[in-house]
């Protein structure tokens, strides 16, 4: 599977008897996945329906799926629920006769909740379950809009994220070049230093080798550039690899910037900090383009 990114957009317009709908998917970086649906009244199966899509899709993000549905009304019609209006006559009618409220109108019962009975709710069992299939075929739909949208994102995500690994790389191998001069200045500034507080130190030479040596093991970075050109092959690995990959890219990241840590503090020259610094730069800019990556 091509890299996908997490953001995006997806619609679908649908059509069923009297029922027209429209579909908006929207999706968001999200350290994982995170489905929302809204949709008409009486549609609740859709919210099953419109999670289990999503999650056979995607794996990481903050998704709204947002289905608005209307009934033509030329095709249906109210009926009035006679037994209803009953009911809420017999419990005013008391409190009339007592004088303790005033007859209720037409207009004033007819609004009460139950008594007209909209379109809709006249529909059979059958029927309701058709549209609510139509309904799940246009939010798959639209999360497939979605994905092509994510996919796209990544897409322009790939050569930015190869660039910066090639970066790093390239880096890498400059630490490597300078930190091999490492041992001879660590002596030789050693060497200066000794000159400086003794004036005939003709008997200390081994003394001195003995003191570079063990500054130039602590110093030594050749662990540091193992790791970090073992770094690289993974982050690549997982830029060419199969399935979502955004959370591991950000765990390698880690990895990354505690070698370069190391590498700067181990540095004895001002090169080698200075390329040191500019690694974290660039590992720091990966990062923060691998939070876009699902």
């Amino acid at each position: 599977m091509a890299l996908s990114g997490m953001t995006g957009f997806g619609r679908a317009d649908g059509t069923h008897g009297a029922w027209t709908w429209t579909v908006e998917a929207r999706c968001v970086n999200g350290r994982s996945l995170e489905p929302r649906f809204r949709g008409p009244t009486g549609f609740d199966q859709l919210d099953r329906a419109a999670r289990d899509a999503a999650q056979a899709r995607f794996q990481r993000g903050q998704l709204t799926i947002n289905l608005q549905a209307k009934r033509s009304e030329a095709t249906g019609a109210a009926r009035v629920n006679l037994e209803q209006l009953e009911r809420y006559l017999a419990v005013a009618g008391r409190y009339v006769d007592e004088g303790r409220a005033a007859a209720p109108s037409l207009d004033g019962l007819l609004a009460l909740r139950g008594v007209i009975e909209a379109a809709e709710e006249l529909d059979g069992p059958e029927a309701h379950a058709e549209v609510e299939a139509a309904m799940a075929v246009s939010i798959g739909e639209a999360l497939e809009a979605l994905k092509a949208a994510r996919l796209a994102e990544g897409a322009a995500l790939a050569p930015v994220l190869d660039g910066l690994i090639d970066r790093v790389e390239t880096l890498v191998g400059q630490a490597e070049a300078e930190a091999a001069g490492q041992p001879a200045i660590l002596k030789e500034r050693f060497a200066r230093r000794i000159a400086e507080l003794l004036a005939d130190r003709g008997d200390l030479e081994e003394r001195i080798v003995q003191e570079a040596a063990v500054m130039a093991t602590k110093a030594d970075v050749r662990e540091e550039l193992d790791r970090l050109t073992s770094h690289v092959a993974a982050a690549r690995g997982l830029l060419a690899g199969e399935g979502a990959s955004g959370r591991r890219l950000d765990f390698l990241t880690q990895e990354f910037m505690r070698e370069a840590n190391t590498l700067c503090s181990k540095s004895a020259t001002t090169a080698l900090t200075g390329i040191g610094l500019e690694l974290k730069a660039t590992i720091d800019q990966f990062r923060e383009q691998v939070q876009n990556v699902e």
